[in-house]
C-alpha cells in the first residue's frame, strides 16, 4: 500500500522505515529540507540499533523515499501518518500546533479520492475528533476518515517492538478504515485491536503513566530497603514472578527520563483536570521520580562532604542504554546539580556526547570511558550501558583519587566492586 508519513523524527523515520521492510510504498516527509537531504544521502539524525541499516536497505529497493512536500505525499498515498512532535507546555499540557498544522496542510492538498489520515504522534484524547474538524474546515469536501494508532516504541528497541509488536491499536470512528488499516498491519502477526477513536488515544497515555507507577513504585520500595537492611532486586524479583505483576519495570534507580514518560504524565495529569478528575496518583508518581534524583544527589554529597572544586567522573548522559537521547534524561540533570555546586565534572556516554555537549557546557567529554577516572574524587553510573559492565574497573580505580563509586542503574554487581576495593554504593542494594 502507499504511505505517507509526515514527521520524519524518531517515531516517523522508525515507522516509515518498519512499513517499508514488510513492502509498502513509504514516503517520509519533513518540512526541515536540510534533514531531507541529509535522510536522501543516507545520513541517519539519530541513533537506534539496526535502524541505520534498514533505511538504506528499503531506500536502495525503492520501497522508501523521503520529500519536503506534503502535497506530493498525499497525491500518492492512501494512508497519511501524523508523527509531528507534540511538546509539553509549561502548565504540563501539550503542544498541538504541529499536529494542527499538518491537518491544515493535509486538508489543502486532499482531491476527491478517500484518504485515511493517522495520528500516529502522542496527543491528548479527543485530539483525533479535532483533526477531523480541521480538515473538514479547510477542505468541506473532503473525503476523510481519522484514525489513532499509537506507537509503543522503546528508545533502543524500537525497531524490534515495531516488526514484532505485543498489539496494534486502531481506534475508528468509521468501519471504513478498519479495512485498510488491518492490510497495513497484516505482514507483522500481532493481535489487532479496534476500537473507537477516543478509547485507542486514552490506551496510550494510560500505558506510559502506569510503567512510569511501576518505576516509581519499585524506587519508592528501595528507599524502604535501603532504611531497612534487604535487597531491592531480590524484592523485585519475588514480585516479578507473580504473573499479575511481572518484573519488567520494576528496576530501582535515579529514575525515568526521555521524550515520553516525563511529558506523557504531565499530560495526562493535565488531560484529566480538564475531564474534572483530580489524578493525585500520577502527581505522586512525578514527586517520587523528583525525589529518586535527589536522594541519589544526597548520597554522594554525604560521601564527599563539600562538592565544590571536586572532581567527578560520569558514566552515561543519555536517558537510558541504546539511545543517543538525552532529552529530559536524569543523567543530564544530576550533572548539571553536580555543576551548579561547583564540581567538575567529565563524562563519556558511546553515543550521546554529541547531544549533550549543549546541555552541559562546563562538561568535558572524553574519548575513552576510562579517562572520566583520571583525578577523580567519585565516579558515578549514570546510563546502563551493557559495555559499562566490562570496563577494566581495576585499571579504572588505580586512575582515582579516591575509590567512590556511585551506580545510579545497579548496572554492577556489588560485591565484585567492593573485592576490587571500591566504596559502592546503589540503590536499595
Amino acid at each position: 500500500m502507499n504511505l505517507a508519513i509526515v514527521g520524519s523524527g524518531y517515531v516517523g523515520l522508525v515507522t516509515g522505515a518498519c512499513f517499508a521492510e514488510v513492502g509498502h510504498q513509504v514516503i517520509c516527509v519533513d518540512n526541515d529540507l536540510k534533514k531531507v537531504h541529509s535522510l536522501q544521502d543516507g545520513h541517519i539524525p539519530i541513533y537506534e540499533p539496526g535502524l541505520e541499516e534498514l533505511v538504506k536497505k528499503n531506500v536502495a529497493a525503492g520501497r522508501l523515499s523521503f520529500t519536503a512536500s506534503i502535497g506530493d505525499a498525499v497525491a500518492v498515498s492512501k494512508v497519511i501518518f501524523i508523527a509531528v512532535p507534540t511538546p509539553p507546555q509549561p502548565d504540563g499540557s501539550v503542544d498541538l500546533s504541529f499536529v494542527e498544522g499538518v491537518a491544515r496542510e493535509i486538508a489543502v492538498h486532499i482531491k476527491e479520492e478517500y484518504r485515511i489520515v493517522v495520528d500516529k504522534s502522542t496527543v491528548p484524547v479527543k485530539t483525533g475528533e479535532k483533526v477531523a474538524q480541521t480538515i473538514s474546515r479547510y477542505n468541506p469536501g473532503a473525503d476523510i476518515d481519522v484514525v489513532s494508532n499509537p506507537e509503543f516504541l522503546r528508545e533502543g528497541s524500537a525497531v524490534e517492538d515495531l516488526m514484532k509488536p505485543d498489539r496494534i491499536v486502531v481506534g475508528v470512528s468509521s468501519n471504513r478504515a478498519v479495512g485498510p488499516m488491518k492490510e497495513i498491519y497484516t505482514p507483522f502477526n500481532a493481535p489487532i485491536m479496534i476500537t473507537d477513536l477516543n478509547s485507542a488515544e486514552l490506551i496510550k497515555h494510560a500505558s506510559n503513566s502506569f510503567l512510569s507507577l511501576k518505576i516509581s513504585y519499585i524506587n519508592a520500595v528501595a528507599a524502604i530497603c535501603e532504611a531497612s537492611g534487604a535487597n531491592i532486586e531480590r524484592v523485585a524479583d519475588g514480585m516479578g514472578a507473580d504473573k499479575r505483576i511481572g518484573r519488567a519495570f520494576l528496576n530501582a534507580g535515579i529514575g525515568y527520563g526521555g521524550s515520553c514518560f516525563p511529558k506523557d504524565i504531565s499530560a495526562f495529569i493535565r488531560i484529566s483536570e480538564e475531564l474534572g478528575y483530580d489524578f493525585r496518583l500520577l502527581k505522586e508518581v512525578e514527586t517520587i521520580n523528583r525525589d529518586q534524583k535527589e536522594r541519589f544527589l544526597k548520597k554522594i554529597r554525604e560521601a564527599l562532604w563539600v562538592l565544590r572544586h571536586k572532581k567527578i567522573g560520569v558514566l552515561g548522559l543519555a536517558f537510558k542504554g541504546n539511545t543517543d537521547d538525552v532529552r529530559s534524561s536524569v543523567a543530564i540533570a544530576v550533572i548539571q546539580q553536580l555543576v551548579a555546586e561547583g564540581a567538575e565534572v567529565r563524562a563519556y556516554d558511546p553515543k550521546a556526547m554529541d547531544k549533550a555537549r549543549s546541555l552541559v557546557p562546563e562538561v568535558k567529554m572524553v574519548a575513552q570511558a576510562e579517562d572520566v577516572a583520571d583525578g577523580a574524587d567519585a565516579l558515578l553510573v549514570l546510563t546502563e550501558w551493557t559495555e559499562f559492565k566490562s570496563l577494566p574497573w581495576l585499571a579504572i580505580k588505580k586512575r582515582m583519587l579516591s575509590p567512590l563509586l556511585f551506580d545510579g542503574r545497579n548496572l554492577l554487581n556489588p560485591d565484585e566492586m567492593r573485592s576490587l576495593g571500591f566504596t559502592y554504593t546503589s540503590v536499595g542494594r
